[in-house]
């Protein structure tokens, strides 16, 4: 079963909602990481770090599911399993567990400091809902 046009835009909301996890994830762990080591020289740094630093490894997965959601936006026509299995990924991912450990418990941490954070979880969770309601 392909999916229609609206389930495209469900999924680009998803995708944008990860972008704006990720993006105040980023701002965390770089205030983190320049704490301890110093102003990071510029973009390409940045981009160095994020890649290749164990200080910014624990943003990989919000990235790469991001980086799905862009795959499957190029894709004529997307199958309803890989929708739905996108929306089921994320809403694990972004799942905070203050008793959890790895990227939950950041995750939690994360939310609890930064209303950015907060706030860009909230849209993430609005894009997952709308594309785990049934069908109308």
């Amino acid at each position: 079963m392909v999916v229609h046009e609206g389930a495209r835009a469900q999924l680009e909301a998803l995708r944008e909602g990860l972008l704006g996890v990720h993006k105040a994830l980023l701002a965390i762990a770089r205030a983190e990481y320049e704490g301890a080591n110093g102003p990071i020289a510029g973009p390409g740094a940045l981009l160095q770090l994020l890649i290749g630093d164990e200080a910014f490894a624990w943003l990989h997965p919000v990235s790469e599911l991001a980086a799905r959601a862009d795959e499957l936006m190029e894709e004529p026509a997307i199958a309803a399993a890989e929708l739905s299995a996108i929306a089921r990924t994320a809403a694990t991912l972004l799942a905070p567990d203050e008793a959890g450990s790895g990227f939950a418990k950041r995750y939690f941490d994360a939310i609890q400091a930064s209303p950015d954070v907060a706030m860009a979880h909230a849209e993430a969770r609005r894009a997952i809902a709308a594309m785990s309601a049934p069908a109308s």
